[in-house]
């Protein structure tokens, strides 16, 4: 069965219903957890005006560390072995997907969960999906998780 979960988190509601589900998982099979958090400015490629990149990088940073403190607090509450890593680069820009499986690869994690927004139609067209990315890119099991409410 598992005995490595990777569990990617982003701060968002998925994210937090993601990692219940690897609880859940982790004590039923006694797996250990990595919580992965990829650090990615790529999205104020597509915004107008100017900005200052390395308040920019500071405050995505400040996200992942406090996703990832939260994470291992509950993690560590539940009495599941666990580990942290904030990914300041990805593969390449926009590429969160790529640098998820990358990252279980190269840990040899036996599941990858990871929350989904539940976007449809245009939005998801345009916005794209990092679960979905991961499901296609990866030879490991996937634990989808949506959130209730569309974010």
């Amino acid at each position: 069965m598992y005995q490595k979960i990777l569990l990617a988190v982003d701060g968002s509601r998925s994210s937090e219903l993601a990692l219940s589900q690897a609880i859940t998982v982790a004590k039923a099979t006694g797996s250990e957890v990595k919580v992965l958090f990829v650090a990615d400015d790529s999205d104020i490629l597509f915004s107008v005006g100017s900005y200052d990149p390395d308040k920019l990088m500071e405050g995505i940073l400040a996200v992942g560390r406090d996703a990832l403190a939260a994470a291992a607090t509950r993690l560590a509450e539940a009495g599941v072995p666990h580990t942290t890593k904030v990914l300041e680069t990805p593969v390449s820009p926009g590429q969160v997907s790529a640098t998820i499986v990358e990252e279980a690869d190269r840990w040899d994690a036996d599941l990858i969960v990871v929350g989904t927004h539940g976007r449809r139609g245009f939005r998801r067209l345009v916005m794209g999906s990092v679960a979905e990315g991961v499901v296609h890119k990866s030879n490991k099991p996937v634990l989808m998780v949506r959130s209730e409410i569309p974010e």
